[in-house]
């Protein structure tokens, strides 16, 4: 589990050689690329991204652009999301649903013009998706994967470092907008969002063969205000409650199963795959939620299994998510489990790898439920 074959299989990202430059430990494959896991003690890296600022390669978000005369409406036709509320230089987070309502994938949407769209795809090929769908759409669009590669700058002094690259404008930006602009003559797109649930901006580059140089102006502007390269977090996600497709979310899963209902606009005027469903959902209700648990015992390891959870002996869900919080001091994750046992407060029993231990259904997002830290 430690070794990975290299081959051009694989792809890198423009930053690849910066990562390794700069000590990355280890790596995971995500959209076929290599992801840097972490630099240091993914704790240490949790607590720097809690006090100062941290840079990460997240170019595995590859992008799906779409553009073309029907641009907008076939978009739409991906997501339930109604994108007539997104305007240009906005993004939006949006789930892509099939047509019985599950999940293929959550990215984050940019409208970089009226009929011009680029979409931060999670862990699945959300571009052949895309290319399927569109050959018997009857629609004029284009769909390709563009040279974009982006970086996270994330962390209560991001917004320091990102003033010291970019001036005065970006602090202009709100919680999902952007800008399109140059970096020493860089081209770059720079997005108020992140992974984190912390302050944090992306940055967008233009041009894979510059890479380098972008990684070591970040580094350079961010060098008096003690920015580190780390990988990304899992502990800062699950407290701030952030979804991995994959794993807690998946094309078995619906949104309303998730409590991601404010995602899925069923009168939009346009149509998208799994409305009909979606609204089957909504009149029936769920047979089953995600839920927030913590889970007792000696601070957990991040899971690399989805453990079984039990009620009274009988496996009933399982654990997707789950790792130790150094500040919260205790075990949290994300279970799906039966409505009937969804009520917070409900006692169950999670199989931990050290063996059985009680876990009990709490409130989720584990920590700043109003997201008021990254609109900050």
């Amino acid at each position: 589990m430690r070794l990975i074959q290299r081959g051009a299989r694989l792809r890198r990202s423009p930053f690849f050689e910066a990562t390794l430059h700069y000590g990355c430990r280890a790596y995971t494959i995500y959209n076929h690329m290599f992801l840097p896991s972490y630099y240091d003690d993914p704790v240490n890296e949790y607590w720097h991204l809690l006090n100062e600022v941290t840079l990460w390669d997240v170019s595995v978000e590859r992008n799906t652009e779409i553009t073309g005369p029907d641009a907008l409406r076939f978009t739409s036709l991906l997501t339930p999301r109604d994108l007539s509320k997104c305007r240009v230089g906005q993004g939006k987070y949006v789930l892509i649903t099939t047509e019985d309502g599950g999940i293929v994938n959550d990215p984050v949407l940019l409208r970089l013009g009226e009929q011009h769209f680029w979409l931060a795809g999670a862990d699945s090929d959300l571009l052949l998706y895309a290319k399927g769908l569109a050959v018997h759409s009857g629609m004029q669009v284009t769909i390709r994967e563009p040279d974009v590669s982006p970086l996270q700058v994330q962390g209560p002094k991001s917004k320091q470092v990102m003033q010291a690259l970019f001036g005065d404008k970006v602090l202009a930006l709100r919680y999902y907008y952007f800008l399109e602009t140059d970096l020493d003559g860089i081209p770059v797109v720079v997005t108020r969002t992140g992974w984190t649930s912390e302050v944090g901006y992306e940055v967008y580059l233009r041009d894979g063969s510059r890479g380098d140089e972008l990684w070591e102006r970040i580094m350079r502007a961010g060098r008096p205000f003690n920015i580190r390269p780390t990988g990304p977090s899992d502990i800062r996600r699950i407290e701030g409650g952030i979804l991995n497709h994959g794993v807690d979310m998946t094309l078995d899963t619906n949104p309303y199963e998730l409590g991601l209902d404010r995602l899925v606009d069923l009168d939009k005027d346009t149509e998208f795959l799994g409305r009909e469903a979606l609204r089957r959902v909504r009149a029936e209700g769920v047979k089953r939620r995600l839920v927030g648990v913590e889970i007792a015992g000696a601070p957990i390891e991040f899971n690399m299994t989805r453990w079984p959870v039990r009620k009274g002996g009988e496996t009933v869900g399982r654990v997707t998510s789950a790792i130790y919080s150094p500040r919260l001091k205790e075990n949290i994750g994300y279970s799906m489990v039966p409505v009937a046992l969804a009520a917070l407060g409900t006692e169950l029993e999670v199989e931990t790898p050290a063996g059985a231990v009680r876990a009990v259904v709490v409130p989720m997002p584990f920590v700043d439920p109003g997201k008021t830290i990254p609109k900050s």
